[in-house]
């Protein structure tokens, strides 16, 4: 059994504005037409959000420190473009 090349492109896209942030995913394999997904959410949703740089930046901080607080969670948006939990 010989399996091909079968490239895949992951774009995710944020636009923060007025009201919130609109999340639009993309999602192309091989030569098919892409595949878009958009996500919107409210800045209510959006309070204390942690994204990706930033949680590389805290997780190295609280390395050096040798602590993390008790119950440390932050909104996120994971790889499919949903608002998730990140907890350290």
């Amino acid at each position: 059994l010989q399996l091909g090349a079968h490239p895949v492109e992951r774009r995710t896209h944020m636009v923060s504005h007025q009201h919130g942030m609109t999340v639009t995913k993309t999602l192309r394999e091989g030569e098919a037409e892409p595949q878009c997904q958009s996500f919107s959410y409210s800045q209510a949703e959006l309070r204390g959000l942690m994204p990706e740089g930033a949680s590389l930046l805290l997780l190295r901080v609280l390395a050096c420190r040798w602590a993390v607080p008790p119950d440390l969670v932050f909104p996120a948006i994971d790889t499919e473009g949903q608002l998730c939990a990140s907890s350290y």
